[in-house]
């Protein structure tokens, strides 16, 4: 789980400069009224962080767990992402991952193979949950950033 953690790592260095150009009249610019800013995608990766910390930590004490869904919509309103300053809300996101980079890091390889379903669907396995977070991110990431080359800031970051 290491090299997914440093996977996690390197995805949020790389990003972070560049959503950190963004400012704040552009984070919080909608391209229609049903679709969210940058602040809300955002937004939702900070609660896809949170909900996702509590599976991690839930799923490393139990063999079998059954976890509740995430209504997205719901939490990104409720919470007013689009109200919120982009610079409080990068700094956040920011702890928030790496908090779960070094969260995977750590984990047990006996805990690796728990399962958890989520709203009756599954189970997966907690090592793919812990993998498939970093491919959530970034598809949303390519959301905020659609002229970036997400793999590519990996290269001018690490020169890999």
């Amino acid at each position: 789980m290491k090299q997914t953690a440093q996977h996690l790592r390197e995805t949020i260095t790389a990003v972070l400069p560049l959503l950190g150009a963004i400012s704040e009249v552009a984070a919080t610019e909608k391209n229609s009224p049903e679709k969210w800013s940058k602040k809300e995608i955002l937004g939702h990766l900070i609660d896809s962080a949170s909900n996702n910390h509590h599976k991690f930590v839930r799923t490393m004490a139990e063999p079998q767990l059954n976890f509740v869904g995430y209504q997205q919509n719901h939490w990104v309103n409720a919470q007013h992402y689009q109200a919120a300053h982009w610079a409080d809300l990068l700094v956040l996101w920011h702890a928030l991952n790496l908090h779960l980079a070094h969260i995977i890091e750590h984990a047990a390889p006996e805990v690796l193979d728990n399962t958890i379903s989520i709203e009756g669907v599954g189970p997966f396995k907690l090592e793919f949950i812990m993998r498939d977070y970093a491919e959530h991110l970034k598809h949303h990431l390519r959301q905020i950033l659609p002229n970036a080359n997400i793999e590519s800031a990996f290269v001018n970051v690490y020169g890999a």
